[in-house]
């Protein structure tokens, strides 16, 4: 099967409510319960704010490092899940039952061929 990387992007700025935030997790638990069920899960996190990020680059043989994230923009990926599907469709469908559990948006990519397992 392929592997497909499943990411949340998430607005920048406060945190939800708590009342919104605990009903978001408990979806998310039950998907998480639902995709380790059906063996697709392989690995999921959250992520820190953009705000919290470095970038590495390299030019001319020197390190340059800057605070933040690559690109400015209102939302930057929160977090991710690496799931395997046999194939696009049913990994749009995880896409979508994650979509509906978050209210965010997730773009799915496959990972390069050899990335299978």
């Amino acid at each position: 099967m392929k592997r497909y990387l499943l990411s949340v992007y998430q607005p920048d700025g406060g945190t939800p409510p708590p009342e919104f935030l605990e009903k978001v997790m408990a979806d998310l638990d039950v998907l998480n319960r639902e995709l380790r069920e059906a063996g697709a899960w392989v690995f999921s996190a959250g992520l820190h704010a953009a705000s919290a990020s470095t970038v590495v680059r390299v030019k001319d043989g020197e390190t340059l490092t800057t605070d933040g994230p690559y690109a400015e923009g209102k939302e930057h990926i929160g977090g991710f899940t690496v799931i395997r599907a046999p194939d696009l469709d049913v990994a749009l469908d995880w896409a979508r039952k994650m979509a509906t559990a978050t209210t965010l948006p997730i773009e799915v990519r496959p990972f390069q061929d050899g990335a299978d397992g």
